[in-house]
């Protein structure tokens, strides 16, 4: 699908409202639409090809013909909202500490392409950005590099929720970005954190999400499904761990589910035109399944790989007929 419209699809979905003069508007019944393939979101830039949530990784979904890009966002020690995942900057740059520990200034001192990897033809490991540093931008930079057209999603990444919940709403309003965004969070407290703000769109809460996944997959039940336009995700495949009590204790069984089925889909569109984002499809056969389910679209780590299945993918989609 062109550039231009998947944008028009995907704030024509943020919005709730279908747009027949594109034709892009997702099923309500939850069935594939053979003429429309899931949008491409870039996971953190595109974490297998550049260094995560750099303006590298960003830049290089643009390349990669990524439709839209996911963010993760912590706060610094001086208020800034910056890009960054993990619970140590040790895990991805030369440094160490939380990057609640910091200023934005000492923040800009490390190379957040420290650790990337690459591996070459004969199965040595490298480390191009050791010598070709790249820093851990600010999310005013992110949103100043990435295209206004371009939808971003924003994954809150660290707590208490309130004050970062409220740096980046300065932000957006300083970039007038609240339109072309939208605010995910593992942590229920953020959807609290940002209910202060009318114009902050979110995606439902992950508890909400995996209650009703686990509701019509263990008690074929549709519970309380969200309103139209309120988007979801969850992963297509998680590593999960059933657990069945007894009065003499419990059994554990390690599962990897697949939850997102033709009958979750359909119970998430129960009310209308609900966007579902499956987390972690990063391949040709999961991004057809996912197409086949008509997700709207599929979180991936390599827009470069992803953006040509895509594109070898001839239209209209050719489905199983259990998937239909």
């Amino acid at each position: 699908m062109p550039f231009r419209s998947t944008v028009r699809r995907f704030v024509a979905i943020v919005a709730g409202i279908a747009s027949a003069a594109c034709g892009t508007s997702a099923p309500v019944s939850g069935a594939a639409d053979p003429s429309v393939l899931p949008m491409i979101v870039a996971h953190r830039g595109g974490t297998a090809d550049y260094p995560e949530n750099t303006l590298l990784a960003i830049e290089g979904a643009r390349q990669n013909h990524a439709d839209a890009i996911w963010l993760t966002v912590q706060l610094t020690r001086d208020g800034v909202p910056v890009l960054y995942r993990p619970a140590d900057l040790s895990a991805n740059t030369d440094g160490k500490g939380a990057v609640a520990e910091l200023d934005f200034g000492a923040l800009q001192r490390l190379n957040a392409g420290w650790n990337f990897v690459r591996t070459d033809a004969s199965g040595a490991r490298r480390y191009p950005y050791r010598e070709h540093p790249v820093r851990i931008p600010s999310l005013t930079e992110a949103l100043r590099a990435i295209p206004p057209g371009m939808p971003v999603m924003l994954d809150m990444k660290a707590m208490p929720a309130e004050p970062q919940a409220a740096a980046v709403a300065r932000v957006l309003d300083a970039e007038n970005a609240w339109k072309r965004v939208l605010i995910y969070s593992t942590d229920a407290a953020y959807q609290n954190a940002f209910a202060a703000y009318p114009q902050a769109r979110l995606f439902e809460s992950r508890d909400a999400t995996r209650a009703r996944l686990a509701a019509v997959a263990l008690a074929g039940t549709c519970e309380a499904a969200p309103p139209s336009g309120t988007w979801t995700a969850f992963e297509y495949a998680r590593k999960m761990e059933l657990v069945e009590t007894f009065t003499l204790g419990e059994a554990r069984s390690a599962v990897t589910a697949r939850l997102w089925t033709p009958e979750t889909v359909k119970c998430f569109r129960t009310n209308g035109n609900t966007p579902i984002l499956a987390i972690g499809v990063d391949n040709a056969d999961d991004y057809r399944a996912a197409a086949c389910l008509g997700v709207t679209a599929v979180l991936v780590d390599s827009p470069r790989t992803m953006h040509a299945v895509k594109s070898g993918i001839a239209l209209p989609l050719q489905c199983p007929s259990t998937a239909r």
